[in-house]
């Protein structure tokens, strides 16, 4: 369930707005098992061999995520190189599985689809580490200090709680990652899995079969299970309540779930245990590892937008793909490590490749240091920034100099109310270049040129990360002295703020046109926030939404390699949409068609 969830995510956030909360069911299950070994061979033998516990976590974990590091860094190197900015800091994370404390010193946003990192995902397994090292130590010192199993119980689950408050308490709506991404901040699932596993081992289970429970179990199940689906469907990246208590009530309600498969035989444990399921569950540490490293992979290779059949092939093939590799992977690797030992498995290797074929050894230990040669080439030559953001470092200066004082000025004329239909209104013809101000953020800056060409003239205030809150400070500062025709491009960074964009248009006035551009990406948010702007804009006489995310949809060539920015054909079509609105938005208070001359293009 946990695999299946963030897969879906991350194939296409719109599918399961929540799948990466299936990190947090793992988490739950994580701790409930490492801690169920952990008491079982206490109870067994009286200790716990802690280096062999380390050491059959190396096996499980090493193995397939050297493959995998080392297959994505040299694939990216030939596939799409933007992918290997950063690369350099990601192995090191991926590595000493610090992922997620190296990421956050670098201020990497997960949630972002603007730069892309071809180890994103590993910061779970970074956190995973950190606990499987501190967490036997701990669990120890809890066993001899709490003979109780309830006392342990609760005491885990309060720190449960307190990571869950530090989540709650130190989230910034706008950038949600380090509470994200902290160790300290994301402890309540594996806390709650083990306070689990405590209850379950003591005696008499430490009242886990209680009357209540018995009387209510079929009841709690399928409730928590509808819960459990509607968070996933639900709790977006975007909204601060699956911070504040979103995560928290998944782990919850996982372990009410673990609970119930665990307790006694049932339909649960029977659809848990149905094959295909068992298959899925096995591979899904390989599933994890591999599925976003080939996500990015065939997304440059095959850059469709959605809303075409040729898009959902491209899900379907990095599906089947990641599918494949894992079962490879499983089969291959993890499997012989595990049963064999890194010894067991060298020697055999070494067996085979010596055996009676001196060329064989010769090939192996070529092609592995061949391998290892071009992992440090690659990294070496990887670049600093993508293309996209040399791009939009070469228009910035272009997109915020100077523009001469304003040549015309909005003309009064009476505005019709959106109930008194059709009202001709002269001032609001088309408008030139000269008479066109643009407020937008870095999607703005990446097509200066293709703006300043579909409108020579225009006066562009355009940064890298702007929101609504700040192009809301903009139209109210410049009001005054803006043109009499307004494009925004904003929400390409935390969305949209309805709230601003209504201050926004009223700042602007009613005598100004104002061109909305809708947002494209894949953000689970996208169709809710165009939504929200097409309901804004039908509020307003004088304004006119540019569809640039309808644009794009089954198109290909139009971005940049992050799957938002436009590339120089793309931003010859996004003008093109903005003059488009500007007509259609003539056209309505005018009465008077537009005619518009094509613009030479790429």
């Amino acid at each position: 369930m946990a695999i299946l969830a963030v897969l879906a995510y991350h194939l296409d956030p719109r599918w399961l707005p929540g799948g990466f909360l299936g990190v947090d069911i793992f988490f739950v299950i994580s701790g409930f098992l490492i801690t169920s070994l952990l008491v079982r061979e206490r109870a067994r033998t009286g200790r716990v061999d802690l280096p062999g516990f380390w050491l059959r976590r190396a096996r499980r974990l090493l193995p397939a995520l050297i493959a995998c590091v080392l297959a994505s860094t040299l694939l990216a190197r030939l596939v799409e190189t933007d992918l290997l900015v950063g690369v350099g800091r990601q192995l090191l994370g991926a590595l000493t599985f610090t992922t997620n404390w190296v990421e956050i010193s670098a201020g990497t946003d997960y949630f972002s689809s603007t730069s892309p990192q071809l180890f994103l995902t590993f910061w779970s397994l970074a956190v995973e580490e950190q606990f499987y090292l501190f967490w036997p130590l701990a669990c120890l010192g809890l066993l001899a200090a709490f003979p109780r199993a309830a006392a342990r119980a609760a005491l885990l689950a309060g720190v449960a709680g307190l990571s869950a408050a530090l989540m709650a308490l130190r989230l910034d709506p706008e950038a949600p990652t380090r509470v994200y991404y902290g160790t300290d901040t994301h402890l309540s699932g594996l806390m709650i899995g083990a306070a689990l596993a405590m209850l379950l081992l003591g005696p008499s289970r430490a009242g886990t079969r209680s009357a209540l429970w018995e009387k209510h179990r079929r009841a709690v199940i399928g409730g928590s299970l509808i819960t459990l689906a509607v968070g996933l469907l639900t709790l977006e990246e975007s909204s601060p309540l699956t911070f504040r208590g979103g995560i928290l009530l998944i782990s919850l309600l996982t372990g009410v779930l673990i609970l119930a498969a665990v307790d006694r035989p049932g339909r649960l444990r029977q659809a848990l245990e149905l094959p295909p399921l068992r298959w899925i569950g096995e591979r899904s540490y390989g599933l994890y590892l591999w599925h976003w490293p080939v996500v990015l992979l065939v997304s440059a290779e095959y850059a469709v937008e959605p809303g075409s059949p040729a898009y959902l092939w491209t899900r379907g093939f990095a599906l089947v793909t990641t599918v494949a590799v894992a079962d490879l992977s499983y089969r291959f690797l993890e499997t012989p490590v595990r049963r064999h030992g890194f010894r067991g498995v060298a020697s055999a290797l070494r067996a085979w490749a010596w055996h009676g074929a001196a060329w064989r050894g010769r090939l192996v230990a070529g092609t592995a240091l061949a391998a290892v040669l071009a992992l440090v080439a690659v990294v070496l030559t990887a670049p600093e920034r993508t293309s996209t953001e040399d791009l939009i470092t070469a228009n910035a200066a272009a997109a915020t100099l100077p523009g001469p004082v304003a040549t015309s000025t909005p003309r009064t004329t009476p505005t019709p109310t959106a109930s008194s239909g059709p009202v001709a209104r002269p001032g609001f013809t088309m408008p030139t270049g000269q008479e066109i101000d643009a407020v937008g953020d870095s999607l703005m800056v990446g097509a200066v040129h293709a703006l300043r060409a579909y409108f020579p003239g225009i006066r562009i205030d355009a940064e890298s990360n702007r929101r609504w809150r700040q192009g809301l400070a903009v139209a109210s500062t410049r009001a005054a002295t803006m043109r009499r025709a307004v494009i925004l491009g904003l929400g390409t960074n935390g969305g949209v703020d309805a709230a601003a964009v209504e201050k926004t248009i009223t700042a602007l006035g009613p005598d100004r046109m104002v061109v909305i551009l809708t947002l494209h990406g894949r953000f689970s948010r996208i169709a809710t926030d165009n939504a929200a702007l097409r309901a804004i804009a039908a509020r307003h006489p004088n304004v006119a939404i540019a569809d640039w995310h309808a644009a794009l949809v089954g198109t290909s060539g139009n971005l940049q390699s992050d799957g938002i920015h436009s590339s120089i054909r793309g931003a010859h079509l996004y003008s093109k949409v903005i003059r488009q609105a500007f007509a259609d938005l003539s056209l309505r208070l005018t009465g008077k068609p537009v005619t518009l001359k094509p613009v030479p293009g790429p």
